[in-house]
C-alpha cells in the first residue's frame, strides 16, 4: 500500500501540461484560448476532476495524520487494556479508510491525468482565428512566384525521374510512399542535409544525432501522445515508435533535467516517418507526400519572455537558406485551425513549385512556451535561483522532399537537365541534374 509520500510523489510526478495555476485561477482565459483551436475538451469537468482529486488527497492526509496520532498515543497506554485494544481497532478502521482512499485516489488518477492531457496549449494573441487555409497570414514573400520559369513541368513528368526517383521499386521493398532515390539523385540528397546542416552548425546550433525511435514517455513530453497515433508508426513488441520528427527524440534530451545556461540550440537530421492517413490525389503525386524522408530539425531551449525574438531567429535563419537554394518562398502566420496541441504560434515556410504552379509547405517553426517543458520537466534557475521552465521552440531547417521537388521544377534547362544550385555544387561536383549521358 502507497504512504502518504507517495501520494504527493505521484502528485508531482504526473506531467504537467497547461499551467494548473492558470487553470485554477483564470479558467476563462483557458476556454477563450482552447476554444480558438480544433480540439474538443471539457474544462469544467477537468476542474471538477481536479477538485475530486485535491479533496481525496486532503482526506488521505487527515486519516493519515489519525493513524499517526492513534499509534503514539496507542505507544503509552498499557497492552491488553481496554484503551489499547480500543485504539487497535481504531487503527485498523484508519488503515482500511487509507487503503481504500489511495485506490479511490489511482482511479482519479488515471481520468485527471486522460483528462488534462487532452488540453491543448493556447494560442497566442497575434495568431488569427480560422478555420481553413484563407485563414493564414502572409507575413513576407521572398522573390516572384508570377514571373517566367522556362520549361517548368511538375517534376514526376521529368523524363529521367523514375531512373533516380525509384518509387516503385520503394514499394515493392516496402509500400507506397517510400522512395528509393538513386546514383545523383542520391548525392543530390545528401548535398542538401549536409549543406543544411553546415548551415545550422555554422549559426551556432550544436549538431545531435538521436535515435529514430522513441518511447510512449518522449512522444507524450513533446505532445504527439495524444494527438498522432494514427500519424506515427508504432512497434508493439517493444512498444517504441519512429519518429515523425527528430523534435521527438531531441527535446527529450533534457527530459526531467536543469538547464545549466540558456539559450541552448540543437540540430539534427534524421529520416521521419509519417503515415499521412487520409492523404490522395495530387498531393501524394511523386515527392509532394511520402511516409519516409529526410529532414534537419532546429530546436531552441530558450527563458521565457524571449520566445518572440527566438522565433523570428529561426524563421530568418531557414530562409536564408532557401534564399541560397535560390528558392522563391513565403512566410506564413498559421491560423488556430492549423495549430498543434502544444503551439502557441507557428509561422510556415512554403516554397513556390512553378511546375505545380502552387505553393508546398517545406517548414514549420513553432513557439510552445512552456508547453512542452512542463510535460517534459526541463527547467533552469533564474536570477533569484527559483526553478523555472524553458520554453522551447522549432523548425524545419530543413525538410528535404518539397524543397527537391521545388528545385527540380524550377531549374529545368532547355535540354531536360536541371541546374543545380551554386551552394550544394561543392558536395554534388557537377552543376547538372538529368544528364542522360551519366
Amino acid at each position: 500500500m502507497r504512504d502518504l509520500f507517495s501520494i504527493g510523489l505521484l502528485l508531482y510526478t504526473i506531467p504537467s501540461m497547461i499551467d494548473l495555476k492558470l487553470l485554477r485561477e483564470q479558467p476563462e482565459l483557458v476556454k477563450q484560448g482552447v476554444a480558438k483551436k480544433k480540439f474538443p475538451c471539457d474544462i469544467d469537468a477537468f476542474l471538477a476532476l481536479d477538485r475530486q482529486r485535491r479533496d481525496i488527497v486532503t482526506e488521505a492526509e487527515q486519516a493519515r495524520a489519525g493513524q499517526k496520532a492513534a499509534n503514539n498515543l496507542m505507544s503509552e497506554l498499557p497492552k491488553g487494556s481496554a484503551e489499547f485494544k480500543a485504539k487497535v481497532a481504531e487503527l485498523k478502521e484508519l488503515s482500511a479508510k487509507v487503503k481504500e482512499l489511495v485506490a479511490k485516489q489511482d482511479e482519479v488518477d488515471a481520468e485527471w491525468k486522460k483528462a488534462y492531457l487532452t488540453i491543448p496549449n493556447i494560442p497566442a494573441p497575434e495568431v488569427p482565428i480560422g478555420q481553413t487555409d484563407d485563414d493564414n497570414v502572409c507575413l513576407s514573400v521572398w522573390g516572384d512566384p508570377d514571373r517566367a520559369y522556362a520549361n517548368a513541368t511538375p517534376h514526376w513528368e521529368l523524363p529521367w525521374f523514375e531512373k533516380y526517383i525509384d518509387l516503385a521499386r520503394g514499394t515493392k521493398i516496402t509500400g507506397a510512399g517510400f522512395p528509393v532515390f538513386m546514383g545523383d539523385m542520391a548525392r543530390f540528397v545528401r548535398a542538401l542535409i549536409q549543406f543544411f546542416l553546415e548551415e545550422d552548425t555554422a549559426a551556432g546550433y550544436v549538431e545531435v544525432s538521436p535515435p529514430i525511435v522513441v518511447n510512449p514517455q518522449s512522444a507524450t513530453a513533446v505532445g504527439q501522445l495524444p494527438d498522432k497515433e494514427g500519424q506515427m508508426y508504432y512497434m508493439p513488441v517493444d512498444d517504441f515508435y519512429l519518429i515523425p520528427t527528430a523534435e521527438t527524440s531531441v527535446t527529450n534530451l533534457y527530459r526531467d533535467e536543469v538547464l545549466e545556461s540558456l539559450p541552448v540550440y540543437h540540430c539534427a537530421y534524421t529520416p521521419c516517418f509519417r503515415r499521412e492517413a487520409g492523404s490522395y490525389g495530387k498531393d501524394v503525386r511523386g515527392m509532394n507526400r511520402v511516409h519516409q524522408f529526410d529532414k534537419v530539425e532546429l530546436l531552441k531551449w530558450v527563458k521565457p519572455g524571449t520566445g518572440e525574438d527566438e522565433l523570428k531567429s529561426l524563421v530568418e535563419h531557414a530562409c536564408g537558406m532557401l534564399k541560397k537554394l535560390g528558392l522563391t518562398h513565403r512566410q506564413m502566420l498559421m491560423a488556430t485551425h492549423d495549430l498543434g496541441p502544444p503551439h502557441a504560434k507557428k509561422i510556415d515556410l512554403e516554397v513556390w513549385s512553378a511546375g505545380q504552379k502552387r505553393w508546398l509547405e517545406v517548414s514549420s517553426c513553432s513557439l510552445f512556451t512552456d508547453f512542452q517543458a512542463r510535460r517534459a520537466n526541463i527547467r533552469f534557475r533564474d536570477a533569484d535561483g527559483k526553478l523555472q521552465f524553458v520554453h522551447t521552440l522549432n523548425g524545419s531547417g530543413l525538410a528535404v522532399p518539397r524543397v527537391l521537388a521545388a528545385l527540380l521544377e524550377n531549374n529545368i534547362q532547355d535540354d531536360g537537365t536541371v541546374l543545380v544550385p551554386e551552394c550544394l555544387r561543392r558536395w554534388m561536383g557537377k552543376d547538372r541534374l538529368g544528364d542522360q549521358r551519366s
